[in-house]
């Protein structure tokens, strides 16, 4: 059941992509406030989850690296 939902889940780099195009629209400033409200909870969810895969990558490395 966890990997379907791992399958699910956008990757790290398309993640990075999607929060770079919430970047863009909310530097244009032509976005209304509410959806630059949605733009921003929705980007700040990203870098929670790109954090989270970061620190298993992280984890899985170090174990690698202690097995070696």
């Amino acid at each position: 059941m966890a990997k379907k939902a791992e399958e699910k889940k956008a990757g790290l780099e398309e993640n990075f992509r999607t929060l770079s195009e919430y970047i863009e629209e909310l530097e244009k400033g032509e976005l209304s406030l509410e959806e630059s409200f949605q733009r921003y909870t929705k980007g700040m969810e990203l870098v929670k989850e790109c954090s989270e895969m970061i620190d298993q990558v992280e984890k899985k490395l170090i174990v690698l690296e202690e097995e070696a």
